[in-house]
């Protein structure tokens, strides 16, 4: 049985948090688990931001204990709809209707917000002994039988395995030479929490305008978040309003159904982008998350995606440490990479089309859409396949996101 050593994982967001908590759960103390990360130096988090996170990443969390202490702010998404329009269109039409549950008492997903959800993995990994580093990693060098982590400061870590987490702009994977292909979308997507007189009643809006998905996300209390799609001098210019103008944008898009509604916060706008590595895996390396694929955010499934690949890197990492295997070995990083690369290229061929499908200004393809979602909406069988497929319950899932530990 080869010796094995630390596993070193760049990156102290949800991936590199939630993979470090399954592997030290699943390994046991013998093979020391660390995270670098400058950012965890800056504790609490105070990430705006909220996610959505689907019903089969919620179990991966509360399979490693992280639940508990999120469930309390988390709000279920108990309904959702999808409507198409213009801008300018006076009423609304609801096309497709989704019930907010893959099981009885068990909702598809859950609003959640980001500092909460970051800071119950950090307190959660240190209290199981992950090892939490406030430093970059500043290089690394691969042999056939481990890796050299050099840290920011001059630590150098023998390990078996070094996983980027470290997001899009990935250093780990720019220093592999590992490629990417993709594009650049003439999009952005402006984020934004708002506060409304009328309670949303866990109902989730995504309204298709001739821009891009007007999604309306309901968060804990009256309030909601805001995914606006816009291109991207729309974009710069709408964030770029005064108080007032931004609130008669706001209103135009958003409506008066629950009642008067108020940004909370200052909207910012994010590039979108669309981006897969050419490898997830190089020696002694595996990418996760951002690092390995960045889609449109018009089926609300990045994140979603990063934390499947978090749950097969340590489903597979762990399966061969207890066969004798060589964790970091190439056979068994090969088979993440083939588990987790063709859903990944489906689910970006998949946002693709949708985007192209609803973010333009074609009445014919409109009239297209809007029928293929009617059909939708009277086929039962299809609508449920749809939402457990939104719930990351389809394919070959990992045993985390089922809810079964390692």
């Amino acid at each position: 049985m080869p010796a094995q050593r630390s596993i070193v994982i760049c990156g102290g967001a949800f991936a590199g948090l939630a993979l470090a908590l399954a592997l030290r759960q699943g390994l046991g103390p013998e093979i020391p688990v660390i995270v670098a990360d400058p950012a965890l130096g800056a504790r609490p988090s105070r990430d705006p931001r909220a996610t959505a996170i689907v019903a089969a990443c919620r179990r991966l969390f509360e399979t490693i204990g992280a639940w508990g202490q999120v469930a309390p702010t988390a709000q279920p998404i108990t309904d959702m709809v999808v409507t198409d329009s213009k801008l300018e269109d006076a009423t609304r039409p609801v096309f497709l209707t989704f019930a907010g549950n893959v099981a009885p008492g068990e909702p598809f997903a859950h609003m959640v917000e980001n500092r909460y959800l970051i800071d119950a993995l950090a307190s959660r990994a240190e209290a199981e002994g992950v090892e939490l580093r406030a430093a970059a990693v500043s290089s690394f060098a691969s042999r056939p039988d481990g890796v050299s982590v050099t840290l920011a400061g001059g630590t150098v870590i023998a390990a078996s395995l070094l996983v980027a987490a470290d997001g899009a702009r990935s250093k780990l994977r720019e220093r592999a030479g590992i490629a990417t292909h993709g594009w650049e979308y003439d999009q952005s997507g402006i984020v934004v929490t708002v506060g409304h007189e009328r309670d949303h009643e866990g109902r989730a809006e995504e309204h298709f305008l001739p821009a891009g998905p007007f999604a309306i996300l309901p968060l804990s209390g009256k309030r909601s978040s805001l995914v606006w799609t816009e291109t991207r001098n729309d974009a710069a210019r709408i964030v770029a309003l005064n108080e007032e103008q931004f609130q008669a944008e706001l209103e135009q898009r958003f409506g008066l159904h629950l009642g008067e509604v108020k940004a909370l916060d200052k909207p910012r706008a994010f590039p979108l982008s669309y981006f897969v590595a050419r490898s997830f895996i190089a020696e002694r390396l595996a990418l996760v998350g951002d690092a390995a694929h960045v889609i449109h955010p018009i089926a609300g499934q990045g994140l979603n995606m990063g934390l499947k690949d978090v749950a097969a890197l340590a489903e597979v990492v762990v399966d061969a440490a207890r066969l004798g295997m060589d964790i970091g070995g190439a056979d068994v990083l090969e088979r993440y990479q083939r588990w987790r690369r063709f859903d990944t290229m489906a689910m970006g061929v998949a946002t693709n089309s949708l985007n192209f499908l609803f973010s333009n200004q074609s009445t014919l393809l409109r009239t297209v859409r809007d029928i293929g979602l009617g059909l939708v909406d009277r086929a039962p069988p299809l609508k449920n396949l749809f939402i457990r497929q939104a719930a990351g319950l389809t394919g070959e899932v990992p045993r985390l996101l089922k809810g079964e530990a390692l």
